[in-house]
């Protein structure tokens, strides 16, 4: 397919590689320009100067962007993708925002006859790499099935959950069981650590039964060193719960565990630390409890 790739991110770098190893044609755009290049320089793809430009010639425009505000004013805005994409152009958002802000967005872009699908995706730049992104999908489903031999490219589990704005949805309640995940998973190890306990010895006896999960096991290791290489930043997961807390407060639910994760987070952005990976929530605990 014929596919423009808006936002070369930590996720997005890797996700249009595995595009172009599948064998489609991609246009790419980054708002800092010099990442266009890794992909440019290899003969791989094709840069463009604008969202709009990226899009003029594109099947599929995908998006993979930071925040609600980027996402608007990449599709929406001055030379923004709608500016550029034909009628029957499927935007493919695989950002992480507001599912309200995205029906706005479809529905603006529908007002052009062009689609949109959100798919927003969880598995950090291990599965960015790898492509075993799991890619929480929300559309038409006759849109959907055109574009799936993208996702295939890009991910191991596809799930369409349902209308337009499903997808994000999954994806805030997948923040927030990361949330409550790793918020256990530190509690543990801090408790392990203040207990003077060998900790490779109790990850091999708790991993195994019930309290086994992905953050225990890829993520535990960091609590433990106290050393948070990138995976997924604590800023970017702070954003994510901010989204589901919004939403739960419209629909009234309460979410005590991801609001305190919340603060947390927001405590380590103001001490410097928002661009480590979101393990590091561990270090508010380590802190009260006197490990250094």
């Amino acid at each position: 397919m014929r596919v423009a790739f808006i936002g070369l991110g930590t996720m997005g770098l890797p996700m249009a590689q595995n595009l172009i190893d599948a064998g489609h044609q991609l246009t790419v755009h980054n708002r800092t320009r010099d990442k266009e290049t890794v992909l440019a320089s290899k003969g791989g793809a094709r840069r463009a100067g604008s969202p709009a430009q990226a899009a003029a010639d594109a099947q599929v425009v995908i998006t993979n962007l930071s925040d609600t505000p980027d996402v608007q004013s990449v599709i929406l805005g001055p030379q923004g993708v709608i500016e550029g994409a034909a009628p029957g152009t499927v935007v493919v958002d695989m950002s992480t925002i507001s599912p309200v802000a995205t029906r706005d967005i479809a529905a603006a872009l529908a007002a052009k006859h062009i689609k949109m699908i959100d798919a927003p995706v969880s598995g950090g730049s291990e599965g960015a790499r790898n492509a075993t992104l799991s890619i929480m999908i929300g559309g038409d489903a006759d849109d959907v099935a055109g574009v799936m031999p993208l996702f295939e490219a890009m991910g191991k589990t596809l799930t369409h959950v349902g209308p337009i704005g499903s997808g994000q949805i999954t994806k805030a309640i997948n923040q927030i069981v990361i949330a409550g995940t790793y918020w256990g998973v530190a509690e543990g190890i801090t408790l392990g650590l203040k207990a003077g306990l060998d900790m490779d010895k109790v990850l091999k006896a708790i991993g195994s039964g019930a309290a086994g999960s992905w953050g225990l096991t890829n993520r535990s290791g960091n609590m433990i060193e106290n050393e948070y290489p990138l995976g997924f930043r604590v800023k970017l997961h702070r954003k994510d719960l901010n989204i589901a807390l919004a939403l739960a407060r419209e629909l009234g639910v309460p979410l005590p565990v991801a609001a305190l994760v919340e603060q947390a987070e927001t405590g380590l952005i103001g001490r410097g630390h928002g661009d480590e990976d979101v393990s590091a929530i561990a270090r508010s605990l380590r802190e009260q409890a006197g490990i250094e």
